[in-house]
């Protein structure tokens, strides 16, 4: 057994040290929140990083979703993926907005553009993808769909931190792209989010609703939320905007030995990257096919008997949830694919401070049936 846990992820922290003279900066300029000189700074910084025209900071991605969604005046349904974290469907809801799950890809694991098309009723008026694992939606596809019937496309983009496609970010896809900086995220700010948007228009009515809608010290235009990033969240994310490089470069060669070690275990696929796509190795799912001597959630079990903790994203699908049962589309006879990836993915640990023997001893715990 091994001597600590393994989680599916851990926090990367940077030195100590290092931040310390962002926190007397902070201390000293007695600014601790309100669109400071450390969340400018960030903002400008992560959008020249990720290649976006605007970065618009948040206390944290569920925020960022919800301020997306009403930022663009939406009313009634909004097509959606089943096979997501919670937050991606509650977001909706929060809004007073249907959500209607159509079924996913069993290869790429994200939405179906054909099952979208066929869900669009009278009511539709976006579409909600979330590119799962960073990999890649058929954005093309999408797009063509949502400017044929006139709707909005929103993508969760909580995975897909510097993920690159032919044309860029593929953050520059759809009218928002929303961003996670939770701990567990390849870029983290402690805990935050961001939505990134193409307008400076969009980007100052962004702005205003993250700050209970406040246009002036006399003036609220809108019903906001109180959704702005501290100082403090901030420098945190501008001292691991200097490593993460590194970080991702760690994660892929975790990503090269596991897929070495484990492409010859009999029942055990690997789920693809998408061609042409510049991965940040955010997760490594595996699914646990029929073939295999125990179940997914046997080997789940046996895993944490050796201190290894991985997980089941996402395992129960979002339709299964009790506040979601209600709702139509959450028939599991129309989402056949995303119940059975549902049934038998399984995330191995991946961060960057992973150490060769401790893949090794996932991998042979994997190996070893019993």
């Amino acid at each position: 057994m091994s001597k600590s846990p393994i989680y599916v992820t851990q926090p990367t922290l940077p030195p100590l040290d290092e931040f310390i003279p962002y926190l007397e900066k902070i201390w000293d300029s007695k600014i601790l929140s309100n669109n400071g000189p450390m969340h400018q700074r960030l903002e400008k910084e992560l959008a020249d990083y990720l290649g976006v025209k605007y970065v618009a900071l948040f206390n944290n991605g569920t925020n960022a979703l919800l301020t997306a969604l009403q930022a663009l005046e939406l009313s009634g349904e909004v097509i959606t993926t089943p096979y997501s974290f919670i937050a991606t469907a509650n977001s909706i809801v929060w809004n007073g907005l249907t959500p209607v799950f159509v079924d996913i890809d069993p290869i790429t694991l994200n939405l179906d553009p054909s099952n979208v098309e066929a869900s669009i009723t009278d009511k539709t008026t976006a579409i909600m993808p979330v590119h799962c694992y960073g990999n890649r939606c058929d954005v093309g596809a999408i797009k063509a769909i949502a400017d044929k019937h006139g709707l909005k496309v929103i993508y969760d983009a909580a995975h897909a931190f510097a993920v690159n496609d032919e044309d860029g970010s593929i953050l520059n896809h759809g009218d928002l792209s929303v961003l996670s900086f939770h701990a567990t995220k390849v870029f983290n700010t402690l805990e935050g989010g961001a939505i990134i948007c193409h307008t400076k228009e969009m980007k100052s009515r962004i702005d205003k609703l993250k700050n209970f809608g406040i246009a002036d010290e006399v003036t609220i235009t809108d019903i906001g939320i109180n959704g702005k990033m501290s100082e403090v969240n901030a420098a945190f994310g501008l001292l691991q905007l200097k490593y993460v490089d590194e970080a991702l470069h760690k994660r892929m060669l975790i990503d090269e030995i596991y897929r070495e070690k484990l492409c010859g275990v009999k029942g055990l696929s690997i789920v693809d990257k998408v061609d042409g796509l510049e991965s940040n190795y955010s997760y490594f799912p595996i699914l646990i096919e029929n073939e295999y001597p125990l179940s997914r959630d046997e080997l789940y079990e046996k895993l944490k008997t050796e201190n290894i903790f991985a997980r089941r994203y996402f395992y129960p699908l979002i339709t299964d949830s009790n506040p979601y049962l209600k709702f139509k589309s959450s028939l599991l006879g129309d989402l056949l694919n995303a119940k059975a990836i549902s049934d038998k993915v399984l995330c191995l640990p991946i961060y960057p401070d992973l150490k060769t023997k401790e893949i090794e001893m996932i991998v042979k715990a994997i190996y070893e049936y019993k």
